[in-house]
């Protein structure tokens, strides 16, 4: 990687195990390329709110005004949860259509992704009033929970 002498985490692998993947992946979403390909990344539509909801639940809000669930996907795959709309199949003239004089609340195509821990689980999406809200829940396995180690 060229700019690997300029990473942020180099400050890190001295004190750390494992977690060059991680590493990896976060270097490359700061890589020029990474904006480029990924069309949610630099535009704020539709906007949204990444909340803590509990000491291990998390929930991504996004305003859907107009939407239905039948025009929003959800799902995840490889730690990267996407919220996609369906392809619209309007006509040009749906406004006429409609009785629409003036669009002002924007149902465009979308598609937002977001990089998940591994050991982060989406529980569940609700759209309710125009806010899509997916749920998810950090599952600490007991191998990394706590415990105290008998010194003998």
């Amino acid at each position: 990687m060229s700019n690997r002498n300029l990473s942020i985490f180099n400050k890190l692998r001295p004190v750390s195990v494992g977690f060059d993947d991680i590493f990896n992946h976060f270097e490359s979403m700061f890589n020029d390329d990474y904006y480029s390909l990924s069309p949610s990344i630099g535009t704020n539509y539709p906007p949204y709110n990444i909340v803590r909801s509990g000491e291990n639940q998390y929930d991504i809000e996004i305003a859907l005004a107009g939407f239905s669930r039948d025009d929003v996907s959800v799902s995840v795959e490889d730690s990267v949860l996407t919220i996609e709309t369906k392809q619209d199949n309007h006509s040009p003239n749906q406004n006429e259509e409609d009785g629409v004089i003036h669009r002002g609340i924007s149902k465009r195509y979308f598609k937002k992704s977001f990089t998940i821990a591994s050991d982060v689980e989406v529980k569940n999406a609700q759209l309710k009033d125009g806010l899509l809200k997916i749920s998810m829940e950090r599952i600490i396995p007991e191998h990394k929970r706590r415990r105290n180690i008998n010194i003998s």
